[in-house]
């Protein structure tokens, strides 16, 4: 059965600020001739890794709502900078943004549960373009829209 992993997006106010992080990322790799893939370290191995690999996607809660996801394509040990010992989830490079969800911060991941999941934006019968991008931002932040 399939679960997910949900994280703070710690220095990006929004999907498109990530996007282009994530995009940066993968150009230097590439200039440095290393594999160019998404790789989120985090200090804690997931448990149920059979469970993440399953399906399992990276929720990312951005300014204080599940925004986006990418699927989460391999759990594995790596090391920080440092040479601390963590994990390396590996990630797909596609975002799919998801229908804002609300959350509280908390340190490191957490375990979201297939079916607490948000929806895909994509799967809203194209509700999510009857309001312009900065103008539902704005509504959203003052917690007049949940979407």
């Amino acid at each position: 059965m399939t679960v997910h992993l949900l994280k703070l997006c710690v220095g990006c106010d929004t999907v498109q600020e990530l996007a282009e992080w994530q995009a940066e990322r993968l150009q230097r790799l590439k200039r440095e001739r290393k594999r160019p893939e998404l790789c989120h370290r985090t200090l804690q191995t997931p448990r149920r890794r059979d469970e993440v690999l399953d399906g399992g996607s990276l929720y990312w809660v951005i300014k204080g709502f599940v925004l986006v996801r990418q699927r989460v394509i391999d759990l594995r040990p790596d090391k920080k900078d440092d040479g601390t010992a963590c994990c390396g989830i590996v990630l797909d490079p596609e975002l799919v943004t998801t229908r804002p969800h609300p959350r509280r911060a908390f340190q490191g991941w957490r375990y979201l549960e297939a079916a607490d999941a948000p929806r895909d934006a994509r799967a809203l019968d194209g509700t999510d373009d009857a309001i312009p991008r900065g103008m539902r931002e704005e509504l959203r932040e003052l917690r007049l829209i949940d979407w």
